[in-house]
C-alpha cells in the first residue's frame, strides 16, 4: 500500500497560493462587480468585496494604488477593477489585489467632480454670501494661467483695449498634468500675501475633462474660496463647467469673457463722461436761470431800489408799534392803581389803629396781646396801648366779670 503524503495547512495554503499565482488567467485580471462592505482603512489601504447576484470576491487595494484613484469608491457603486488574484496563506482565503478601477457605465473623472462637488458644497464653499463684489475700476489685475497659451493673449489684448489705465500682472503656472493645481493654488496664495492686485483671473483655454482637470481639484477650489481678493475662474469653453467655477466670486463663460468682466469699457466711459458732463451743464444752466429770475425779481423791490424810502418805512412802523407799546403800559398802569387803591383803603378799614381811634386799647403782657382776665394775676405788669401813646400799669385786682 502506497504511502500518503500528509500536508501541514500552511503547505497547503502556499501551494494553493502559487498555483493561483502562477496561473496566468489570474496575473491580470479584470472584475465586474457592486462594491460592498467598504472600508476604508487608517493605513489608507481599502478593504471590500465585489459581488454580483451569484456570489462575492473579496478585495483589498493599497494605499499606493488607491492614492491614484480619480473617485472615491462607495457601496453600491458598479465598478469594472483590474488586478491579480491570490491568497493570504495564513487565513487560506483567496482575494483579488485591486490595481486600478474605474467606475462601471460612467467615468471616474465624472464622478469625482460629483462627489468634490457635493462635498465643498455641503460645507458652505459655494454659498453666495461668501462671493466678493468684482472692483469697478480695478487698478492691478493679476493672470493666473499658462503664459504661452492662446488664452492669456486673448486676455492681454481685450483687457488693453477696454480698459489701458490697470496694470496687468502675469503669475505662469502649469495648467495640466501633474502638479497643475499645487502650482494654481500656490499662485494665487502668493497673489494674496503680497497684495499685488485687485482682482483675480485664473483659467485656461479649452480642452478635454482630463486637460481641465486641474480647476477641478480640492486644493486650487480652496485656494479660491480662501482668497481675500475675488477672483474670476475662466476655464475653457461656455459649456465646461469646473470646480473651481463654483468656489469663484464670478464665473467667465471663456478667458476671453473673464477680460470683458473683469475691466469697464472705456469707450462706455467716454459716452457716460459725455453724457454727464451735458446733464451738468443743463443742470447748472437751469439754476443759473432760477438766479437770474429771483435777481430780476428782487431788483423790482422799492427796498433795494430805495433804501432810505425803505427804512422810513420801516421807522414808521417802528413809531406807531412804540406808540401802541406805551397806550398800554398807561392803560395796565392805571388799573394797577386804582387796585392798589382799592387794597389800601381795606387795610385802612381793618387797621388796629382805626380801633383804638375809637377809643379801644390793646393790653399785652410780655408781648402777648392779652383777651381774657384769666390770663392776668394781681401785681402782673400790663403795657396798654392807645391810639396814641401808652402806659405801662400793675394789676392791683382781677375781677372775671365785667
Amino acid at each position: 500500500m502506497k504511502q500518503q503524503t500528509i500536508f501541514t495547512v500552511s503547505q497547503v495554503n502556499q501551494a494553493i497560493k502559487r498555483m493561483l499565482e502562477e496561473h496566468e488567467l489570474f496575473r491580470s485580471i479584470y472584475v465586474q462587480g457592486e462594491i460592498s462592505n467598504y472600508k476604508a482603512h487608517s493605513s489608507g489601504h481599502r478593504y471590500f468585496t465585489l459581488k454580483d447576484k451569484d456570489g462575492v470576491l473579496s478585495a483589498v487595494m493599497f494605499r499606493s494604488d488607491a492614492s491614484r484613484l480619480r473617485f472615491r469608491p462607495e457601496n453600491g457603486m458598479k465598478v469594472i477593477a483590474r488586478g491579480r488574484i491570490s491568497s493570504y496563506p495564513k487565513y487560506g482565503q483567496y482575494q483579488m489585489y485591486v490595481a486600478d478601477m474605474m467606475p462601471d457605465g460612467i467615468g471616474a473623472l465624472t464622478i469625482a467632480f460629483e462627489q468634490l462637488k457635493q462635498k465643498l458644497y455641503e460645507e458652505g464653499l459655494f454659498d453666495a454670501s461668501r462671493k466678493k463684489p468684482l472692483p469697478r475700476l480695478p487698478q492691478k489685475i493679476a493672470i493666473v494661467t499658462s503664459p504661452t497659451g492662446a488664452a492669456v493673449r486673448d486676455m492681454l489684448r481685450i483687457l488693453h483695449r477696454r480698459y489701458p489705465l490697470a496694470q496687468v500682472q502675469i503669475y505662469p503656472v502649469l495648467v495640466q498634468g501633474a502638479g497643475a493645481a499645487a502650482d494654481i493654488a500656490g499662485a494665487i496664495a502668493a497673489v494674496n500675501r503680497r497684495g499685488e492686485a485687485d482682482v483675480i483671473i485664473t483659467g485656461r483655454g479649452g480642452g478635454s475633462l482630463e486637460d481641465l482637470w486641474a480647476f477641478n481639484e480640492e486644493i486650487v477650489a480652496r485656494a479660491i474660496a480662501a482668497s481675500d481678493i475675488p477672483v474670476i475662474s475662466a476655464v475653457g469653453h461656455e459649456p465646461d463647467v469646473t470646480i473651481s467655477d463654483f468656489a469663484a466670486d464670478a464665473r467667465a463663460s471663456t478667458p476671453s469673457n473673464a477680460a470683458e468682466i473683469c475691466v469697464p469699457d472705456t469707450a462706455e466711459i467716454r459716452r457716460f463722461l459725455r453724457s454727464a458732463d451735458s446733464a451738468l451743464l443743463a443742470a447748472i444752466g437751469t439754476v443759473l436761470q432760477s438766479k437770474r429770475t429771483e435777481l430780476t425779481a428782487l431788483d423790482k423791490r422799492r427796498r433795494l431800489r430805495t433804501p432810505i424810502g425803505y427804512i422810513q418805512d420801516r421807522r414808521y412802523a417802528l413809531g406807531h408799534v412804540t406808540g401802541q407799546l406805551t397806550a398800554v403800559m398807561q392803560q395796565q398802569l392805571a388799573a394797577h392803581r386804582q387796585a392798589f387803591v382799592r387794597q389800601a383803603a381795606y387795610l385802612d378799614a381793618y387797621s388796629p389803629l382805626k380801633v383804638l381811634a375809637r377809643g379801644y386799647s390793646v393790653v399785652t403782657k410780655d408781648n402777648e396781646v392779652i383777651s381774657s382776665s384769666e390770663k392776668l394775676h394781681q401785681d402782673d405788669e400790663i403795657m396798654v396801648r392807645f391810639a396814641e401813646g401808652g402806659a405801662v400799669c400793675t394789676v392791683k385786682q382781677v375781677s372775671q366779670k365785667c
